[in-house]
């Protein structure tokens, strides 16, 4: 039980930590995310609605208030991972980097988790 959890957490910290990075690079240096989204055809008006929905879906990962919007969060996560993924990817970026990282990290955060914290 006790790997299980250092795993859960390790995975979660991780995942959570890229995320808030993420968030805290679309508070900061907008320009640059939005030259970014014009550059993969995505609308730039989502930056901001963007990243506090990536900070309000850290918080419920954390906390788990219930287990609904606990898997609705993790769902959001994994779409914008693989969404964020293909866009650098077909960006010329390649595959690996934060995105792909947190693509590694959500699945245990969110298996381990369902095991751990019910």
């Amino acid at each position: 039980m006790r790997v299980k959890q250092v795993l859960y957490w390790l995975s979660t910290a991780i995942f959570c930590g890229i995320f808030l990075y993420s968030a805290f690079m679309y508070f900061t240096n907008t320009e640059m995310i939005k030259d970014f989204f014009k550059n993969v055809n995505y609308p730039t008006y989502l930056v901001i609605p963007l990243a506090a929905a990536k900070i309000f879906g850290v918080v419920l990962v954390l906390w788990r208030p219930n287990k609904w919007l606990t898997e609705w969060a993790y769902a959001a996560f994994f779409f914008n991972l693989i969404f964020a993924t293909l866009a650098h990817h077909y960006a010329g970026h390649g595959i690996i980097g934060f995105s792909f990282y947190g693509l590694l990290a959500i699945f245990p955060s969110y298996f381990l988790g369902k095991y751990i914290r019910g």
